[in-house]
């Protein structure tokens, strides 16, 4: 019950936040294809050809939620398995004792809560990615959630964040005006994109959680009502064979003495 109330509020905030997302990544598309490589911002520039790179692992706190975790550890091994050189900013604890069991280089730990994700929490993890991908310490950057699809059914999502690269289809074709430059409007609308990608990561994450820690609670609550009617059963059963033995005693000690 209490998942279930935590799972209305945190469905709206996060799935309220992906047409903002949706339309800020479709905007940022299109001001990119107005700017030349010379002009591109650092953000959208492989700034070092080292083999290292960082990932930001999001993840609960707690456990009994499913196999939430346990799919989100399976896609992070795979992921370290690929990559040997990994730094990691670990957002919740689940994710930190991932990182640690993998012998990670930790640069970062913060606790997700067990209420709705502060905006406030992506500044020290931008910040943390301004020193690692600006300063040229590692080669692009990588985030890891369980991403909601519908109440039963939560995935990992591994996300390259940076650098940036925006896939174009038919949005390549249309033509867009923008006031002022392409060049003006890009830096800050790109680090825009990136905290709002990062956030929606956290609410994603969150909205997952809730979604299996509720089905879980619910199988757990049918499952002891299922053992529950099961020892009822048994007891029953041992009850009527102890009636049934006694009465054939008394039947057996009445017959003998006649």
């Amino acid at each position: 019950m209490i998942a279930a109330s935590k799972l209305k509020r945190a469905e709206q905030s996060a799935l309220s936040s992906r047409p903002y997302v949706e339309k800020l990544t479709e905007i940022s598309k299109a001001i990119s294809l107005k700017i030349d490589e010379e002009t591109k911002n650092n953000y959208m520039k492989t700034l070092t050809p080292t083999d290292e790179k960082l990932i930001i692992v999001v993840s609960p706190d707690k456990g009994l939620c499913g196999g939430l975790n346990t799919n989100l550890a399976r896609q992070l091994l795979k992921f370290t398995r690929e990559n040997k050189k990994l730094k990691y900013i670990t957002i919740g604890k689940k994710a930190n004792g991932m990182a640690r069991s993998f012998g990670g280089n930790i640069l970062a730990s913060f606790d997700i809560g067990t209420t709705l994700p502060s905006y406030e929490l992506v500044y020290p993890v931008m910040s943390l990615i301004d020193g690692e991908f600006l300063g040229k310490k590692v080669s692009s950057v990588y985030t890891l959630n369980s991403h909601f699809n519908s109440v039963f059914s939560q995935i990992p999502l591994l996300k390259k964040l940076l650098p940036v690269e925006f896939e174009f289809g038919e949005s390549k074709q249309k033509e867009s005006l923008f006031e002022p430059s392409a060049e003006v409007l890009i830096p800050g609308l790109i680090r825009h994109y990136l905290e709002m990608s990062l956030y929606q990561s956290f609410l994603e994450n969150y909205l997952s959680e809730q979604a299996a820690r509720m089905i879980a609670m619910q199988n757990a609550t049918e499952n002891a009502k299922e053992i529950i009617e099961e020892l009822k059963l048994l007891y029953n059963k041992k009850r009527q064979e102890k009636i049934t033995s006694e009465i054939l005693d008394i039947s057996g000690g009445v017959f003998i003495n006649a």
